[in-house]
């Protein structure tokens, strides 16, 4: 892994993300080699040389000054890397900027796979709007091995959702992506309907260099299911995901939950 400190002038960007106005990514880069990351995009604006998930940069933060945001701007962390990768332990680049953040009028949200997301519960539990969403999209612990090899265990992540609900922090599951043919997304609604507030769905969008990776997974893994993700990534049959739209909602209507679904920047509501 390549560590390096660097200096930068902001730490929020404005973003074209549903349900965000800014991102915070506190580091530039990510432990978990996820084998479907988008972000690995990042790398036409790093000059890096090393393969993504080999290298991390970590955002000096402590002098820089928070911008004044308004009460109705929503703040998220974060957008290309996990805030609480395994750096986090040691550099607490997010516990710094949430420190800064403190008394903020705008919402907060954070995103991550990792159970270190805990360590910062009095920090979290001091913001009037905040959310913590756990993304995850099995109950597979050997899956979740294959494909996301160094984000926390699905047991870890799924007693982080228990202890943050437990002590009244506003939580979310984001299911996502969800893999054709493979991810069970009932079996997690049903496993965490009762400790979460709402669930967000997003489908596995396949794009760039990472397309053929998750290509030759599928080749290897589960050469049954190499017809239908030709047809919906080569030939670009969006029937599949018309179809699981419609199982979601009336899934969620089934226990209860409100829903947002997420396929192609597109967003489903359902309360």
């Amino acid at each position: 892994m390549h560590i390096s400190e660097v200096q930068v002038k902001e730490l929020f960007s404005k973003t074209k993300l549903p349900d965000a106005d800014y991102v915070c990514n506190p580091y530039v880069g990510c432990t978990h080699k996820c084998i479907y990351c988008y972000a690995e995009f990042m790398k036409r604006f790093t000059n890096h040389n090393y393969n993504w998930g080999d290298f991390i940069d970590i955002k000096k933060v402590s002098s820089i000054k928070i911008p004044e945001f308004k009460e109705n701007q929503t703040i998220l962390f974060s957008s290309v890397t996990d805030p609480y990768n395994s750096f986090e332990k040691k550099y607490e680049a997010t516990r710094k900027i949430l420190k800064k953040l403190t008394g903020t009028k705008a919402h907060v949200e954070i995103l991550t796979k990792s159970a270190l997301v805990t360590r910062d519960i009095d920090l979290i539990k001091q913001f009037s709007n905040i959310k913590v969403g756990i993304s995850m999209n099995t109950l597979d612990d050997k899956f979740r091995k294959e494909i996301e090899p160094y984000a926390s265990s699905v047991e870890k992540r799924l007693d982080v959702l228990y202890k943050l609900n437990a002590e009244g922090i506003n939580t979310y599951v984001f299911i996502s992506p969800i893999f054709p043919g493979i991810c069970d997304y009932e079996s997690i609604i049903e496993k965490i309907y009762k400790h979460t507030h709402y669930i967000c769905f997003e489908n596995l969008n396949l794009r760039g260099s990472y397309k053929g990776r998750v290509m030759n997974y599928i080749k290897n893994t589960r050469t049954h299911l190499l017809p239908l993700y030709d047809n919906i990534y080569n030939k670009n049959d969006n029937s599949y995901w018309e179809r699981l739209k419609d199982d979601i909602l009336k899934t969620c209507e089934k226990y209860g939950v409100d829903c947002r679904i997420y396929f192609y920047h597109d967003k489903i509501k359902k309360k």
